[in-house]
């Protein structure tokens, strides 16, 4: 891997982590989906890097507890989702992706209390936290509809300067 693919995924974990931080205050309402969504599109599976860099700066903001563990997981699979469908992807599809990530993150935080307290336990968790489930589906799907071109772009861009520089080096 390039020095500018390490600086590049560097500063793309720190970007998911300050849009994240942004939007805080809102409940389930986040940019870090879509932002996975599109790295994934343009760097493939190499997207894993920024997703472990964002996911060690949530830890070390807020702690380590069980939603740390979760996230160890919950963004990987949402890269690895896109990744599997990328080739048959459209805008739409992604909007639709995006938007069942959202209602179904639920469920995937609520995971280890299936195997904490049981499968009443993990029920409990998972219904108690579905009004936030349908926020972070709408949100998404917002960013999905609002966001996915200019972010694509930007990202075919910055794709296009990296692989020019790489070359160039190489070259060297």
């Amino acid at each position: 891997m390039s020095t500018y693919r390490i600086v590049l995924f560097a500063l793309l974990g720190a970007l998911f982590y300050v849009a994240q931080v942004a939007l805080a205050a809102l409940p389930n309402i986040e940019l870090v989906s879509i932002l996975i969504l599109v790295t994934t599109l343009t760097f493939g599976l190499q997207t894993l890097l920024p997703i472990y860099i964002f996911v060690l700066l949530e830890g070390l903001t807020y702690g380590f507890g069980i939603w740390w563990c979760v996230y160890l997981y919950i963004w990987a699979i949402l890269c690895l989702v896109v990744y599997a469908l990328r080739k048959v992807g459209s805008w739409w599809l992604w909007c639709i992706v995006l938007a069942f990530y959202g209602l179904l993150f639920g469920f995937f935080c609520a995971l280890p209390y299936l195997f904490i307290g049981g499968p009443g336990t993990f029920l409990a968790w998972w219904i108690n936290g579905f009004p936030f489930d349908i926020s972070h589906c709408l949100g998404n799907l917002a960013a999905g509809i609002v966001l996915y071109k200019p972010l694509m772009y930007l990202m075919d861009k910055l794709a296009i300067f990296v692989k020019k520089h790489e070359r160039i080096h190489r070259s060297e």
